[in-house]
């Protein structure tokens, strides 16, 4: 087991995202950036989104990975962590907790 923490500065976000607005789809999936549209500040879910995926990654002890390969599934008991492409050869599960305030968004990931 181990585990995988990251935090971010929800506005630095989403001044990246003004800037290059292709970064988003680079960086999430298509169902992560519905979610997050859906919501009345969108950066706040992106950058907790952001959080997980860099969480797993440390977690993994990745070095190099895609953006698209760690998705996080929101569904009705939370959210949930879908690894695709090679990382789904990996037979992990991952658990991942997300956290936002107005100004700060955190993740933790637990790989079993």
């Amino acid at each position: 087991m181990s585990l995988g923490l990251d935090l971010l500065d929800i506005g630095r976000l989403e001044r990246a995202l003004d800037r290059r607005p292709r970064l988003a789809e680079r960086l999430f999936t298509e169902g992560e950036r519905a979610y997050a549209a859906a919501r009345v500040r969108p950066g706040q879910h992106l950058a907790a989104r952001f959080c997980a995926k860099e969480a797993v990654a440390k977690a993994l002890r990745l070095e190099a990975w895609s953006w698209q390969d760690i998705e996080v599934v929101s569904g009705t008991d939370g959210p949930r962590i879908a690894l695709r492409g090679a990382l789904a050869e990996l037979g992990v599960s991952v658990d991942v907790s997300l956290t936002h305030t107005g100004d700060t968004a955190g993740a933790v990931a637990q790989v079993r």
